[in-house]
């Protein structure tokens, strides 16, 4: 039985939201991801267990290029994390994974990603992913307010307006 709950899907006012457009040229980073032998099952493709670290090795690389977070500070817990599979990834593809901040709210912020392959030159979209990350007090164990400096320089980065 599923269950669906409406009080969690209301935006919220001081939320600031990217526009949506699944183009690649909307996101502003990206980086190349190594495939290992072990990634791939007995059908030959990336095992879809594996795509989730993938979006983990992109979201790091992500924060500490275009934020700079300062783990020492404040930590990260993802909340929700989705991926939807369009086409598989086989032992010769080369892939690159884009990444965007989406939404920035209080204490949480969305990462969308695009995991893409090279194929003759063209880049040909294999999955597209969310990720819902809160900031974390681990002294505390509780959700905390994104601080001001990385609030600050995802706003810059993504090139996000104040009235989203």
């Amino acid at each position: 039985m599923n269950f669906k709950t409406f009080w969690r899907n209301k935006e919220k006012q001081s939320d600031k939201k990217a526009v949506i457009v699944n183009q690649l040229d909307s996101f502003k980073y990206k980086t190349a991801i190594e495939t290992r032998f072990m990634d791939f099952d007995m059908m030959g493709h990336v095992n879809n267990s594996v795509y989730f670290t993938y979006l983990e090795i992109a979201r790091t690389k992500y924060w500490k290029h275009a934020i700079n977070w300062d783990w020492k500070k404040t930590g990260i817990v993802i909340a929700n994390a989705t991926l939807d599979y369009v086409t598989p990834v086989f032992l010769e593809d080369k892939i690159i994974i884009y990444v965007r901040t989406s939404r920035i709210g209080k204490s949480s912020f969305d990462l969308d990603y695009l995991i893409v392959k090279l194929v003759s030159g063209k880049e040909i979209i294999c999955s597209k992913g969310k990720t819902v990350c809160v900031t974390f007090d681990y002294t505390s164990k509780t959700a905390t307010s994104i601080p001001a400096t990385e609030r600050a320089q995802m706003i810059a980065f993504e090139q996000l307006s104040d009235q989203l």
